[in-house]
């Protein structure tokens, strides 16, 4: 068989109509927009008319989305932006304990810069401890940031109810790292009372390289960068415009109602071949609507994920151990370790990620080969079978 990709949670694709648009960009839509010539506004009524088609996924003002150059940058944007802004208040901040690592790395950042920063814990399916929130916010906290879809697990966090929590407070931002969730879960930015939420094209087959942060029309951020005004001085520099027009293209395309079905069926058929023809094996990804229809975690016992992972290569099936950008430090994943799971069993942690250019026939051939190679593996160190 060909390439059977299931590494989307890490990247996509880059479907077809996306590459058709983003060649025509640089063709045709070349000049900066900001220039003040015809050309220049040509591209500007196309940068327009790419906002407008995004922010109308989101059903947000035009006026409420800034373009960044990746999800890290968004993040950065949005929290150092918010407490800058907001430390006059307090300086207690609040994440979670399986973030991905752009928002834990500028938590610990913040922490040298002398806020207190508190990490919430998780179940052991991923989910942030609500009550644990209740318990940590208080009227010195300043900012939450919760992810919607952890990228590791496909953990649904509850944003609605973590949101009516901190609404009982003055002077806090609600930030949502949304990578993983447009496109695969439902997000209303107004009914969620979301402040700050952070998207990425590379992750629903668009191009690498941009991403944006919705910044609600009431909320006020510090600009942590300094330059021209282009993203109203959020992010400034001239526009990615292939980048921004391959944004928007790939959001004309997200699945539909049916197709999501269609990956929570995939996701589910793999989980239950997996748990009832292979032993010892815990699924670490609730299998229900408090995950995301793309993300299937699982953990094997005497088993290493990263050898799995390239014996799976040989037979041209590609999945990883977790987060692509944490996977090459060959340690334990910071979210697995979360999860509290037997010590046996943290090493052979390996995440499937789908999408709905999937397959069964594609699932079915990568239950066969997964089956052999976890049966193979375990013989030769004499371990479970």
């Amino acid at each position: 068989m060909n390439n059977v990709y299931l590494d989307n949670a890490a990247t996509t694709i880059v479907i077809p109509e996306v590459i058709t648009e983003m060649n025509k960009i640089m063709d045709t839509y070349y000049a900066n927009p900001s220039s003040l010539h015809r050309l220049g506004l040509k591209a500007e009524n196309r940068l327009k008319k790419a906002r407008k088609t995004i922010c109308g996924i989101l059903k947000v003002n035009p006026k409420e989305l800034i373009f960044t150059g990746s999800g890290t940058v968004a993040n950065n944007i949005a929290i150092q932006g918010a407490v800058n802004h907001l430390k006059k208040f307090g300086n207690r901040i609040i994440t979670s304990s399986t973030e991905h690592k752009s928002v834990l790395k500028i938590f610990e950042y913040l922490k040298t810069q002398g806020f207190e920063v508190i990490y919430v814990p998780v179940n052991n399916k991923g989910i942030v401890d609500l009550d644990k929130i209740k318990e940590v916010i208080n009227k010195n906290t300043i900012l939450v940031s919760i992810m919607a879809v952890n990228n590791e697990t496909g953990s649904v966090n509850p944003i609605n109810k973590i949101a009516k929590i901190i609404n009982e407070y003055d002077h806090i931002y609600f930030h949502v790292d949304g990578v993983q969730a447009l496109g695969k879960i439902p997000i209303n930015l107004q009914v969620n009372k979301i402040d700050l939420f952070t998207i990425s094209a590379h992750k629903i087959h668009g191009p690498k390289g941009i991403a944006a942060l919705y910044i609600k029309n009431s909320v006020i951020i510090d600009k942590i960068l300094q330059g021209s005004n282009q993203e109203q001085g959020y992010y400034p520099g001239t526009e990615n415009m292939p980048g921004i027009i391959g944004f928007s293209e790939a959001v004309n395309h997200l699945p539909t109602s049916k197709q999501i079905n269609k990956i929570y069926e995939l996701k589910n058929y793999l989980a239950e071949k997996i748990k009832k023809e292979i032993s010892d094996v815990i699924i670490n990804t609730p299998l229900n609507k408090r995950s995301s229809p793309h993300i299937l975690n699982v953990s094997f016992a005497d088993i290493n994920g990263e050898i799995l992972i390239h014996s799976l290569e040989s037979a041209n099936i590609y999945i990883s151990t977790g987060s692509a950008c944490s996977s090459k430090k060959n340690k334990i994943s910071h979210v697995i370790k979360a999860l509290k799971l037997p010590t046996d069993y943290q090493q052979g942690s390996v995440r499937f990620s789908f999408s709905q250019h999937n397959t069964k026939k594609e699932i079915e051939y990568t239950f066969k080969h997964l089956k052999d190679k976890v049966k193979n593996l375990r013989k030769i160190i004499g371990g479970k079978k």
